[in-house]
């Protein structure tokens, strides 16, 4: 039975954990909340609790990377909020990697974000150049680069986009609100179902080393999408407002994932 130890078993890593399991793979999974640890234990899941900082790790970091050979770091860079929220994401990956350097894990998968192209506009493969425009993209593309860099291990980078689920919808956000931007920008979106049976492949494939980005190819606008989403769920429309500078045009390609993997999107659950 191959073991895999999930990094941040939260509203993504809990349920891919599970489809692991199902498939007969041992699981190591944690969480920063104590809490959370009798949910991952019912679930069948061997629950740690650890905590990265920028200079040390709490929790038995050794003994939750033992006897996995695929490690997935599955945690936010959290970077607002609370105090604690504003440590630096690079430097709590730079205080994990000698852990990993001296364990059993031979790949490391890396859930990222699309949020690293930044503001560059038209099809975005990954080929393109990212150019984060923000402090949590900056810090994200640092540690991919960090990962990849690491000649102890092999690193698979998958860059989802927007995550959605039937408890996540960003809908419930706008719904009724006034004057938002940019109506006219292609949404760039993912359903977590989506996001668990990539990860899925990228394993059971053997898919080795690269960048990945994951986002289903269906692109309306924000104001097409939100306001059919809107009337499906009989919410207040929201209402979009256009300004005179133009707004960013991005679509994310994914040929990549329905290439290597054969792997056709899902786009009814969007």
């Amino acid at each position: 039975m191959e073991q895999i130890s999930i990094l941040g078993c939260g509203w993504l890593g809990l349920p891919l954990a599970k489809e692991f399991l199902a498939k007969g793979y041992s699981i190591k999974g944690s969480t920063t909340s104590p809490e959370k640890i009798n949910t991952l234990q019912q679930a069948g899941i061997k629950p740690y609790r650890i905590a990265l900082h920028p200079d040390t790790i709490e929790g038995d970091i050794t003994d939750f990377l033992n006897g996995s050979k695929i490690l997935i770091i599955d945690i936010p860079p959290k970077l607002r909020g609370k105090a604690n929220e504003n440590e630096s994401f690079t430097d709590k990956i730079k205080t994990l990697l000698p852990h990993i350097e001296n364990s059993d894990v031979s790949k490391v998968i890396f859930i990222s974000s699309t949020s690293v192209y930044g503001d560059v506009e038209g099809i975005i493969t990954e080929e393109t150049t990212p150019q984060p425009s923000n402090e949590s993209g900056k810090q994200l593309l640092e540690v991919e680069q960090l990962l990849q860099n690491n000649e102890n291990f092999t690193t698979v980078i998958v860059r989802f986009g927007g995550l959605i689920g039937e408890d996540r919808h960003p809908v419930h956000y706008l719904a009724g609100k006034k004057d938002i931007p940019d109506p006219d920008t292609p949404v760039n979106l993912i359903h977590r179902d989506d996001c668990i049976n990539i990860i899925l492949k990228i394993v059971e494939k053997n898919f080795e080393e690269g960048i990945l980005n994951g986002v289903a190819p269906y692109h309306p606008t924000k104001k097409e999408y939100y306001t059919k989403k809107a009337k499906e769920k009989n919410l207040p429309l929201p209402i979009f407002i256009s300004r005179e500078e133009a707004c960013v045009v991005k679509k994310i390609a994914v040929n990549k994932v329905t290439e290597v993997f054969n792997y056709t999107f899902n786009q009814n659950n969007l």
